[in-house]
């Protein structure tokens, strides 16, 4: 189980990492072509897609968190694939498509923060606003009330890169809890065993 989890962690560092990165080249380099970035972004999102499924198929169950894994990654790999297939048709609405996609991710952050509040976690209530700004973020996205291409494009990257950098530390946060509560239930157990000796 504690090899799963740190597999868990590791995947969703690298999706969250491969965002906040493809972010910062956005940011950098603007008046790269559309239909690279379009590509690009595509393939990110399959990718992301994929990890987000195996994650559900490797740890199927009810929960709110594992929900959001599986409909997440099928929306994430669906528009990665169809972006890749033909980036032309989506240039223009690559802002629309990306704020949607932000959008839906703020709600796989509103599961966390629902997991660490359960779990006891005092600032649960942080992973809550990251989720928020995240919604916001990709809201601003959708309405896009920018008509130069170089600023929507620089400011799709900001988002990115801080929907990916608020990831990392919402995955962390979730990892060190789960960690806690298994280190606190081993010793009960061992507090238990050694009574139940005596």
């Amino acid at each position: 189980m504690e090899n799963f989890l740190k597999k868990v962690k590791a995947n969703y560092m690298v999706s969250a990492a491969l965002l906040a990165l493809f972010g910062l080249v956005l940011l950098i380099w603007p008046k790269t072509s559309t239909t690279v970035i379009c590509i690009a972004l595509g393939c990110v999102l399959i990718v992301s897609g994929v990890i987000r499924l195996t994650v559900f198929f490797l740890n199927r169950d009810d929960s709110l968190y594992s929900t959001m894994n599986l409909l997440s990654g099928i929306v994430l790999l669906a528009v990665g694939v169809w972006i890749v297939v033909k980036p032309e048709t989506i240039i223009v609405m690559v802002p629309v498509v990306i704020g949607i996609i932000v959008i839906f991710h703020s709600f796989h952050d509103f599961g966390q923060a629902a997991a660490l509040y359960k779990a006891g976690y005092e600032k649960w209530w942080v992973a809550l606003l990251l989720g928020l700004i995240t919604a916001g973020l990709g809201i601003l996205l959708v309405v896009n009330p920018f008509e130069a291409v170089e600023t929507i494009v620089r400011v799709i990257g900001i988002c990115l890169i801080y929907d990916g950098v608020s990831d990392m530390w919402i995955v962390s946060r979730v990892a060190r809890t789960v960690k806690q509560a298994r280190q606190e239930l081993a010793a009960l157990d061992a507090d238990y065993v050694e009574t139940d000796k005596k």
